[in-house]
C-alpha cells in the first residue's frame, strides 16, 4: 500500500523502512515544501541539471559516512525515479557544493561512488515532470551510516545501493522539494 507523509502531502518512500532518528538539512538551493528552483531541473524541462548546494549536522557520533539521494516517487513509472545517488561519503564531510552530481565532477569527495541514475548516468539529472502528471516530489535525502563504507558494485542501481545499505542507517535527513511540468520554462 503507498503511504503519504502528511506533513509533505507526498507519497513517503521511506514509510516501509525502520524509523531512524532524524537530523538537519538545508540547502542555498532548495527549501522543505518548495518548488525547485529551474537550475534543478533537466536541460530539456527549461533547467541546468545542477545538483543543489546541500549542508547537514546534527547526525549521531557513531556516523563513519553518509549517502545521499534524490528520488521522486510520484514519477509515472510504478516505480518512482532515481535522480541521484552516492555513497561512501567521509563522515568528516558535512556539505556537498550546487554542481557536486554533474558528470565528471570533481566537487565530491575522494572515494565517493555516484551510482548511474535512472538515465544510467553516474550523476545528478534535474527534474522533468511529464505533462499531465501534476506535483512531484523530489526526496533530497542525506543517511547517516554506522559503516564506513558499503561495498556495492558501481553500475548497481540506486535501489540495489539502498538495499545494500539499509541496515547500517543509523538515522536521516530529508528536503522534499516540489515540481511540476512547465514550472522551470
Amino acid at each position: 500500500m503507498t503511504q503519504r507523509n502528511p506533513s509533505r502531502g507526498a507519497i513517503d518512500p521511506y514509510a516501509g523502512m525502520r524509523e531512524v532518528p532524524g537530523f538537519a538539512l538545508t540547502s542555498t538551493d532548495i527549501q522543505d515544501g518548495e518548488p525547485l528552483p529551474a537550475e534543478q531541473y533537466a536541460e530539456p524541462a527549461g533547467g541546468s541539471n545542477l545538483s543543489p548546494q546541500l549542508s547537514w549536522s546534527g547526525f549521531p557520533a557513531e556516523t563513519k559516512s553518509f549517502a545521499v539521494t534524490c528520488f521522486d516517487p510520484d514519477a509515472p513509472t510504478g516505480s518512482g525515479f532515481w535522480h541521484w545517488s552516492v555513497a561512501n561519503i567521509p563522515a568528516s564531510v558535512t556539505e556537498l557544493a550546487a554542481g557536486a552530481g554533474s558528470l565528471g565532477s570533481a566537487l565530491l569527495p575522494e572515494g565517493a561512488l555516484t551510482m548511474p541514475n535512472e538515465k544510467r548516468e553516474p550523476a545528478f539529472t534535474g527534474a522533468a515532470p511529464p505533462e499531465g502528471t501534476g506535483a512531484h516530489h523530489y526526496w533530497f535525502v542525506v543517511h547517516a551510516l554506522d559503516v564506513e563504507r558499503i561495498d556495492v558494485d558501481p553500475q548497481a542501481t540506486p535501489a540495489v545501493m539502498g538495499f545494500t545499505m539499509r541496515d547500517a542507517v543509523i538515522a536521516r535527513a530529508v528536503i522534499v522539494a516540489t515540481g511540476e511540468y512547465g514550472q522551470a520554462a
